[in-house]
């Protein structure tokens, strides 16, 4: 069983200084709104309704905190999966965006016990301009990233080939990134992003 399949909701936060301290490895997903971050967690945990996505897209606004316990100390946890806020919808005031880009920026510069970032793009999309200004917060801190082109389902195996090799050249600016066709629904590159994250959550000994 996947270590992720442990998880649960630990605490929400509406801002940085509600988070508890920082202690022990923290994977962060991020992506803009419908891009199916939501789905994403959901199906790595092999929960349904783990974590919630709004009716409305971009209501979003809280930071979210999955714990993974510790099979070795009880009361003590192995790590955290954290759902930041969604970004980039449009029908939200620009004021209610600064804010939510503000957490966001803040958070990728400034948690210590982030281990790595999973970006979710909606492969039918490709990169956004604020992809581009988000991987450019990644990158000035060399997180290692996880890019994952959701709902790789809608599109051919050539296709999503394609749209992954072109993600890749548009992020080149985070050093470490990898890049997977995944989908929530069909089960795409599943087990590549959980041992991914597992992997930075508990690093395997490597000979």
């Amino acid at each position: 069983m996947s270590l992720l399949h442990r998880a649960r909701f630990t605490v929400s936060a509406a801002r940085l200084d509600q988070l508890p301290a920082p202690t022990t490895a923290e994977v962060c997903f991020v992506g803009r709104s419908n891009s199916g971050k939501s789905s994403a967690i959901n199906v790595l945990t092999n929960q349904r309704r783990l974590a919630f996505s709004s009716k409305t897209p971009g209501r979003t606004r809280l930071i979210n905190l999955f714990g993974i316990p510790d099979p070795l100390t009880p009361d003590a946890w192995l790590g955290f999966l954290v759902d930041l806020p969604g970004y980039g919808y449009a029908a939200v005031d620009r004021t209610a965006r600064d804010e939510w880009a503000e957490v966001l920026g803040g958070y990728l510069h400034q948690r210590s016990s982030l281990a790595g970032v999973v970006l979710l793009i909606d492969i039918r999309r490709g990169i956004t301009d604020l992809d581009r200004r988000l991987s450019h917060w990644i990158g000035l801190r060399g997180l290692p990233t996880l890019a994952l082109l959701t709902k790789a389902d809608k599109l051919p195996y050539g296709q999503r080939i394609k749209a992954v090799a072109q993600v890749r050249k548009d992020l080149a600016e985070i050093g470490t990134l990898a890049a997977l066709p995944f989908s929530a629904t069909h089960r795409i590159g599943l087990e590549d992003a959980a041992s991914h994250i597992e992997n930075w959550i508990s690093p395997q000994m490597v000979p």
